[in-house]
């Protein structure tokens, strides 16, 4: 993500990030602790339908990440290893 990217709030919780297609749609959602992306992010394609979606820890990939078609069916897992 952009390196001006807002920090955390006081709390150590994570800040809600949108980001956008250049045509003003939505393009990703998620949080971000200081500069990286943490917690549940999801990304869309121009015409709205979701793309992927999965989480974060501290900017590294983790959990269940999945693909889905243009119909919004689960297309594809990816299984990532815990943070540690």
């Amino acid at each position: 993500m952009s390196p001006d990217a807002p920090p955390d709030d006081a709390t150590g919780r994570p800040l809600e990030r949108t980001v956008l297609h250049r045509d003003g749609s939505l393009r990703a959602r998620g949080g971000m602790l200081g500069d990286q992306q943490h917690g549940m992010w999801a990304w869309y394609r121009l015409d709205g339908t979701m793309l992927r979606s999965g989480s974060f820890d501290h900017g590294r990939q983790v959990g269940e990440w999945t693909t889905y078609d243009r119909s919004g069916a689960p297309y594809k897992v990816t299984r990532f290893p815990p943070a540690g």
